[in-house]
């Protein structure tokens, strides 16, 4: 078995099926680890023909790391549900993996999609992710949010993109936003990092950084929308990690 994709799920019935045909003809095996979804995902990807497991989410690399134990090739091409292999990728992909010279693992650029319309600025238009490996020659690492490939060997880049749909629209992200900031949070308290006043500089400082710095303004009203987006969600994981701070140092009532 030369490719095996691998993708953890929870409750990803409108997006997981558009991923799912994008590998096809593609990945010889695909992996689904799904964490507990209330939705139709387990049934929509074994009606694909995947294999599905079933494991409780704690954080994103383990769960990643236990779908990657799952996998079967010699090749592993990590995917999330709202992604997707574009035919240029999938061909390049192919060759690249068929060749004998091929290195540990590759670096997939990202073409990242909001509100209709590819993003090309404010940071978004040179996004890579190291995403296809030998799977004897990489696991992953991190925890929390940013997990990410621990490769055994330097990586090639390939050139077609992987094209990326984060959010339906502005409601998906708002719906996201609150666990998203709540782990990112939960994370930084973990570390060992404290809230401090200073902290709520940052977000006009992203959006200056995004819109002007970064050019999102050539990106139109996406373009102001994400940054604005983007400061707002720095602003509130930080006032987060402040709550968290809070209710750690207030004692627990006496028992009666």
């Amino acid at each position: 078995m030369k490719l095996s994709a691998v993708i953890i799920a929870q409750d990803e019935e409108r997006d997981l099926p558009a991923c799912l045909e994008s590998l096809r003809g593609l990945a010889d095996e695909v992996v689904v680890l799904d964490g507990g979804s209330r939705d139709r995902t387990r049934a929509l990807a074994e009606a694909a023909g995947a294999r599905v497991f079933e494991r409780p989410f704690d954080d994103y690399a383990a769960q990643k790391q236990a779908a990657l134990d799952k996998a079967r090739g010699e090749w592993v091409l990590s995917i999330d549900a709202d992604e997707r292999v574009s035919p240029e990728l999938a061909a390049e992909i192919r060759a690249a993996i068929a060749s004998p010279e091929a290195p540990a693992g590759f670096e997939i650029p990202f073409q990242v999609e909001f509100m209709g319309r590819r993003m090309r600025f404010g940071g978004l238009g040179s996004e890579k992710h190291l995403r296809l490996f030998r799977r004897a020659r990489g696991r992953f690492g991190g925890a929390g949010l940013h997990e990410g490939v621990v490769l055994d060997g330097k990586p090639g880049l390939l050139r077609a993109p992987m094209r990326h749909v984060p959010y339906r629209d502005l409601g998906d992200y708002l719906a996201k936003l609150g666990p998203y900031t709540s782990r990112a949070a939960a994370k930084r308290l973990a570390q060992g990092r404290r809230f401090h006043p200073l902290q709520l500089a940052l977000p006009p400082w992203e959006l200056f950084v995004r819109l002007v710095l970064r050019l999102g303004l050539l990106d139109g009203v996406p373009g102001v929308a994400w940054a604005g987006l983007a400061a707002f969600h720095t602003g509130l994981k930080y006032v987060k990690l402040r709550e968290l701070e809070r209710s750690q140092a207030v004692p627990a009532p006496p028992r009666s």
